[in-house]
């Protein structure tokens, strides 16, 4: 990886560069069109190795990883799993996922849900479920607000990774609970109408400030801040 701003440096190591973790990072891939899914309606497709290297390196440096219910009922989400090579700079087991679900329609059977070495956080404005399994932990909250503050205050998640879905990082961004995004633009032209979008339906405009660009196998690294969060 290098970096082509806030000034050229070549041989750059995702973990050092991403390192600064501000409080709430939305971290997601785009095709150079505009689309955060694959052919297939995934991402895997998109960025390629350079995208999963950071991928991974910004679940190394989280606290906690959220992930939104519908994205969960894929069945594509595991739970986190590190490299041995980043699990020994993390000194410490992967982030736990932290799914929000409005409605407790989840299937418990997952192994997200059942063998996760980080036992999975449930947040929900919901009572607890008989079937939820006792290894996860519920939070109850009525609005994303009061999770964030919960996952910090109570649970010691400082640093949060959001990896999407689109509806999840919407409302996050609405909410204004987003310090950064770590954008990364993939070398490819989907072509499709069906394009999904990073984020859909905000009310006003949101404007950006782009405070590093890095460049690997032809993706683009882009972080940009918001709420005023400014990199060292």
């Amino acid at each position: 990886m290098r970096r082509l701003l806030p000034g050229p440096v070549t041989d750059v190591d995702p973990y050092d560069a991403y390192a600064d973790a501000p409080g709430l990072r939305l971290g997601m891939v785009m095709s150079a069109d505009g689309s955060v899914t694959d052919e297939e309606g995934w991402t895997d497709g998109l960025g390629g190795e350079a995208d999963f290297r950071v991928f991974r390196t910004l679940r190394a440096l989280a606290d906690a990883i959220l992930i939104g219910a519908s994205t969960v009922r894929t069945g594509r989400v595991g739970p986190a799993r590190l490299r041995p090579d980043l699990r020994e700079r993390r000194g410490a087991p992967p982030a736990p996922i932290v799914v929000f679900s409005r409605s407790l329609d989840l299937d418990w059977s997952l192994p997200l849900f059942t063998s996760a070495e980080a036992p999975t956080v449930v947040v929900t404005p919901q009572p607890r479920a008989p079937q939820v399994p006792k290894t996860v932990e519920v939070v109850n909250a009525g609005s994303l607000p009061i999770a964030i503050d919960t996952l910090r205050e109570y649970l010691g998640f400082d640093r949060l990774l959001c990896e999407g879905g689109p509806e999840l990082a919407t409302s996050l961004i609405r909410a204004g609970l987003v310090d950064e995004i770590c954008l990364n633009l993939a070398p490819a032209l989907l072509g499709s109408p069906r394009h999904t979008r990073l984020v859909n339906g905000l009310e006003s405009r949101v404007d950006l400030d782009l405070t590093a660009l890095y460049e690997d196998e032809s993706v683009l690294f882009l972080r940009y801040a918001l709420n005023g969060y400014r990199r060292l």
